[in-house]
């Protein structure tokens, strides 16, 4: 229901708001600020991405929860989509959402509504026994294999002389 009626609701919106701003400046000048706030924000969310990305790739490479760093970036991509599209009320959702501390109270206030059951990063210490049955099959090996790796293999023949030219992975 709130989704038709945010389709409804924009619209009518933007129409009411291209009406009276047109109405104040004229036809042109409306138009000219709809085309400067796409180039504007356009240049803002790629430098709001770039910056995103680097705080993405860090919470990877520290081990950390990139649960924040991927909602930033997802926030960013819609308030890419808001720029876009021609509209001041639209216009003004999507420079909110560029602004970190906007981006922020989004995410603290998602975090309150999402409530995460499970989160692993790796193996489970406790091995497959302390596993939630109801999380369905494990990716990876099978339970009760272990490591496994699987791979081809020819036996070379033991009268092979150690200077034969090998196939660059072994060193003779």
């Amino acid at each position: 229901m709130w989704l038709f009626l945010a389709f409804l609701m924009v619209p009518l919106i933007e129409i009411a708001l291209f009406i009276q701003v047109g109405g104040l400046i004229g036809l042109w000048p409306t138009l000219a600020v709809v085309v400067l706030t796409a180039i504007i924000g356009t240049w803002m969310v790629k430098a709001q991405g770039r910056l995103a990305m680097e705080n993405l790739r860090r919470s990877f490479s520290e081990l950390n929860d990139p649960g924040e760093p991927l909602a930033h970036g997802a926030m960013i991509l819609v308030s890419g989509v808001l720029l876009l599209t021609p509209g001041f009320f639209t216009d003004a959702v999507g420079f909110a959402l560029l602004a970190p501390p906007v981006r922020a109270a989004v995410f603290a206030w998602l975090r309150r509504r999402v409530h995460v059951t499970q989160f692993q990063m790796g193996p489970d210490p406790r091995g497959p026994v302390h596993r939630d049955p109801r999380a369905g099959p494990r990716p990876g090996p099978r339970s009760g294999q272990g490591d496994v790796i699987e791979g081809e293999y020819t036996e070379v023949p033991k009268d092979k002389a150690p200077n034969h030219p090998g196939s660059g992975w072994t060193r003779h």
